[in-house]
């Protein structure tokens, strides 16, 4: 069985714009926190979207802050960010974050497939 697309990002150098102009095109809800670390978005500026509060679509954020490169991309749950990384660049990818976050809690890691697109991984160790 496959791994499942768990978490999306918007990441832009006006989070709280981003934020109100989702809130009016999907009437979504943002619980502003900090991003499991700062190389996704500034303390502070990262606003999770719970799926069950979006007619049951997956878990997401949209944060960033000045200096942070806009993206939109997608997280695979896997059982290890470091394993999932190592894979990917055995496989042509090239790692761009991680792992990084809080083992046991939310890890997560980013690659780069071999057409440049971002990926993200997120898992607890």
């Amino acid at each position: 069985m496959g791994q499942p697309v768990v978490h999306f990002e918007i990441i832009g150098n006006d989070p709280a714009k981003l934020r109100s102009f989702y809130t009016g095109l999907f009437e979504w809800e943002f619980a502003v926190e900090d991003a499991a670390t700062e190389t996704v978005s500034r303390p502070g500026h990262y606003g999770f979207v719970d799926g069950s509060t979006t007619g049951g679509g997956i878990n997401g954020g949209v944060g960033g802050g000045e200096g942070y490169e806009g993206r939109v991309l997608f997280y695979v749950g896997v059982p290890d960010v470091e394993a999932a990384l190592q894979k990917a660049e055995s496989l042509g990818g090239i790692r761009r974050m991680g792992p990084e976050g809080t083992p046991g809690t939310l890890v997560v890691g980013q690659f780069t497939d071999p057409e440049g697109n971002l990926i993200g991984v997120a898992g607890t160790r």
